[in-house]
């Protein structure tokens, strides 16, 4: 859908995006995680078009420009005015014909859940509320691409879900969402691609079928110490590794569990315990940060 080509993006000496390379795949969902200052709010504003690069391109796949709505972090809304007549004056400012006002702004009311808000003070709105408004605002103009930082900051657990909740819809309906969170539970619930961002570079890219079936590993754990059969065990293949009282197997070493088991009852060890695991997002997050900060040293 877009492409950006080497973008880098500078606040005087600050460089807050730095030669990003990046596709934004049509009809996916596309999480951009990182740290506080990695760059993900620029990234954004460059994406929308409210900043221009210093240096690279930022060019639509096929020559035309999708329609964009975009949900930024902090919302500021006129606290006096009510849901409805706000969203009015929204989509009158952005050019949807006044014919189809009251319709866009019914659909997307009804999108987000908040019919029953719609006469309600926005000062009077929770913070739930009112994050629900702003993806209101963003879906007025019916977008083929939605921005949304942080779609979900601040909210409870219920609140989280019905906003993950309208995610699913729009991706089935075709639309493209790039989002930012540092929720990664909701991240690895929503997305179905993954950038994760460092110091203004892209350290991380995959699809999250992909990103969640890295690393297989087997850990079988006993009711001892194993010091006693540590050396024996990782002679078998270097990607066993004994910890205490578990053994880890990683890749190609998982085929050896039933050698590994044999090994321990052998030598007297009860077994307590064999899980299958694969990495979780938060082990690829702390990963792909913390080689950032080995590298950089």
């Amino acid at each position: 859908m877009i492409t950006l080509s080497n973008v880098t993006k500078r606040y005087y000496t600050l460089v807050a995006v730095d030669d990003i390379n990046l596709t934004i795949p049509r009809g996916e969902v596309l999480g951009v995680l990182g740290p506080n200052g990695a760059g993900k709010t620029t990234l954004f504003r460059l994406i929308a078009g409210f900043l221009n690069p210093d240096r690279g391109e930022i060019t639509p796949q096929n020559g035309v420009w999708p329609t964009l709505g975009y949900k930024p972090e902090q919302l500021l809304f006129p606290a006096r005015m009510r849901v409805r007549p706000y969203l009015e004056m929204v989509a009158n400012l952005a050019n949807i014909p006044r014919a189809q006002v009251r319709e866009r702004v019914s659909e997307s009311l009804a999108r987000v859940r908040l019919e029953g808000a719609a006469q309600k003070n926005i000062g009077d709105c929770s913070k739930g509320m009112r994050q629900r408004l702003a993806l209101a605002q963003a879906l007025l103009g019916r977008p083929s691409l939605l921005l949304l930082d942080e779609p979900t900051n601040g909210l409870d657990p219920e609140g989280q879900d019905d906003i993950c909740r309208v995610i699913e819809e729009l991706r089935a309906d075709g639309q493209t969402v790039v989002l930012s969170s540092h929720q990664l539970h909701e991240v690895t619930r929503v997305c179905t691609e993954l950038v994760i961002l460092k110091q203004g570079r892209v350290h991380f890219r995959s699809s999250m079928e992909a990103a969640l079936t890295l690393r297989p590993h087997v850990v079988i754990r006993s009711d001892s110490d194993l010091s006693d059969v540590s050396a024996i065990l990782t002679s078998l293949h270097p990607q066993i590794t004994v910890y205490d009282n578990q053994v880890s197997l990683e890749d190609e070493a998982i085929q050896l569990r039933r050698h590994v088991l044999s090994v321990l009852v052998g030598a007297g060890h009860d077994v307590v315990g064999v899980e299958q695991k694969r990495a979780t997002l938060e082990d690829i997050y702390a990963e792909a940060v913390q080689w950032h900060n080995v590298s950089s040293r």
